[in-house]
């Protein structure tokens, strides 16, 4: 290629860049624009939008009163509860081992912000607000991160060109892409400039390397799912509940005999499923973790179980509840992590609606774990019915036919256990490939 040829190239290149910017900026910006308005406006009536737009309101005060002059700032963004979670082990590792550093923890979503304002962890925490350009533009100028951080899914095209323009190294951590993605479609141009906005895009599977490489993103490290090595830590940080221990029938070091189900992240469609199996045998024991709970919501659980049901918080006050009772609701947050230990059957909920939740926690405790049927964005799903950890179900029959396999069957529990148990195993070790990567030892 000849020097002019390279140089027109080059001059075509800008042009194009120009024309994309005069284009698609102004468009998304009023989008935004009006996405905003729509979250004021829901505000009125929607405590979840009401939380949001305070939380907004509040951005630049938090900011101004709690970022200290001349720190060194790593700003990390999780859009909810479950991206935290997954930007969690490297969190906790900077702090570990880079203690000159300070942590910014951004949420979108109060259902993150709420649970966790009070991470202690993090030296300051906040929403991020609404992707407008002088928003990004403000908030980036204020923080002037070192490293900035974005967790699995969030595409903030403002604050990436914000982080660019300022030559901020700016990474994705347990990104995963999937061929539906505006990326990936015709017509994705716009959106696939934003990914070259990143300085590494760390993936869980080789299957999201190939199809970034398909459209030109080479900046990609297939570096695997930090939240098998958040699963692993908290297993092996799991502390005994003397309650849990009560009902399981745990006396000592000597676990229970009576076999015990565990229904974690659980909706009302997942209790359809599983409620008449349970009913049906008062040999087994269950304990049930609601996704969410207000008092209407327990109260109408609780009465769906014809052999008895306690609340957690009822049996604080009198433990004498549990001897009598088959099973026991978790209506607190903070404790379902720990409490597949008391298990040797998991079913996660969700999977009768949006899509289902956590499922490595349960899995980490090397016990098999069922699941409901919208389960297909879920790598790990997929993998753990492979390896026969993992059981979808489709229907209450075809989960009363495998509750009561697993259940009975001590051997077949214990094959499909260890394959879970091992799955996770082998899956750890993504924090230290981003850690290494973001802090290089010899620097």
């Amino acid at each position: 290629m000849s020097r002019l040829t390279r140089k027109l190239k080059d001059i075509g290149a800008f042009v194009n860049e120009a024309c994309r910017q005069s284009f698609e900026g102004p468009f998304y910006n009023l989008s935004m624009g009006v996405y905003g308005l729509g979250i004021k406006i829901a505000s009125i009536r929607n405590p979840k939008a009401a939380k949001m737009t305070s939380g907004h309101r509040e951005v630049w005060r938090r900011l101004q009163e709690g970022l200290q002059p001349g720190a060194r700032y790593i700003w990390i963004h999780a859009a909810s509860l479950g991206e935290f979670e997954q930007g969690r082990p490297l969190i906790e590792r900077i702090k570990r081992e880079c203690p000159e550093y300070k942590v910014l923890l951004t949420f979108f979503s109060p259902s993150g912000y709420e649970i966790r304002k009070n991470y202690d962890k993090a030296d300051l925490i906040c929403y991020l607000p609404i992707d407008t350009a002088s928003n990004a533009r403000r908030f980036v100028e204020i923080v002037r991160p070192e490293k900035a951080v974005f967790v699995k899914y969030e595409f903030w095209r403002n604050y990436l060109r914000q982080l660019n323009v300022h030559t901020i190294p700016t990474y994705l951590i347990s990104g995963i892409f999937l061929p539906q993605q505006r990326f990936f479609k015709r017509g994705g141009s716009w959106y696939r400039a934003w990914l070259r906005w990143f300085d590494r895009l760390f993936v869980q599977d080789r299957r999201s390397a190939e199809l970034l490489a398909s459209v030109g993103i080479d900046r990609v490290t297939i570096a695997g799912d930090t939240r098998f090595d958040r699963v692993a830590d908290i297993r092996n940080s799991a502390r005994r509940h003397p309650l849990l221990d009560r009902f399981a029938g745990w006396k000592g070091d000597s676990p229970h005999t009576t076999p015990v189900l565990m229904a974690g992240s659980s909706w009302p469609a997942d209790e359809d499923v599983y409620t008449p199996w349970v009913n049906a045998h008062s040999s087994v024991k269950l304990v049930v973790a609601p996704h969410e709970f207000d008092s209407e919501r327990l109260k109408v659980l609780k009465g769906r179980f014809t052999n008895g049901a306690v609340l957690l918080s009822e049996a604080e006050r009198n433990p004498e509840l549990l001897d009598k009772t088959q099973v026991l609701i978790i209506d607190c947050f903070g404790l379902l992590s720990s409490a597949y230990a008391y298990a040797d059957v998991a079913y996660v909920g969700g999977g009768f609606g949006t899509g289902i939740h956590n499922i490595n926690e349960a899995a980490a405790h090397g016990i098999p774990v069922m699941f409901g049927p919208k389960h297909d964005k879920f790598l790990e799903a997929e993998e753990l019915k492979t390896l026969g950890g993992g059981i979808a179900v489709s229907s209450r029959e075809g989960f009363e036919t495998n509750a009561s396999r697993l259940l009975f069957d001590p051997a077949e529990r214990e094959r499909r256990g260890r394959w879970a148990g091992e799955y996770i195993a082998e899956k750890t070790g993504a924090t230290g490939i981003i850690f290494d990567t973001l802090f290089p030892p010899d620097k």
